[in-house]
């Protein structure tokens, strides 16, 4: 069974910096896409970063590129996303997903087939 668990949220300060963990169970990693999502109450999920299967190519979205990395690490099976400079806008439940038969790796929910459950992050100013 196929199981992403994610982990590092939390409340910071606006300005200061979080590194998401997201461990991946079940199935080779090394298949498809891996990205990352956020969603804010009452809002549609957004997609802040996805990875192609090398580890090669990344994507952002507009509101966190330039001060977000994500990465992983095929060895601990685990996907990981660092946002700097953190502001209030960027509190939400962030998810982590595969979309393990895509190979466009894009910032929409479609073809990510697996989620996580989530870890929340709240910045203050």
């Amino acid at each position: 069974q196929v199981q992403l668990a994610e982990s590092g949220g939390g409340s910071v300060q606006a300005g200061g910096s979080l590194r998401l963990s997201c461990v991946v169970s079940g199935y080779s990693r090394s298949r498809g896409c891996m990205g990352w999502f956020r969603q804010q109450s009452g809002k549609k999920r957004e997609g802040v970063a996805a990875l192609d299967s090398n580890g090669v190519t990344a994507r952002y979205g507009a509101s966190v590129e330039g001060r977000s990395t994500i990465s992983k690490d095929s060895i601990r099976n685990t996907l990981y996303l660092e946002i700097d400079s953190l502001k209030p806008d960027d509190s939400a439940m962030y998810y982590c997903a595969s979309a393990p038969d895509s190979w466009t790796c894009g910032l929409t929910t479609d073809g990510y087939k697996f989620w996580g459950q989530g870890t929340q992050v709240t910045v203050s100013s």
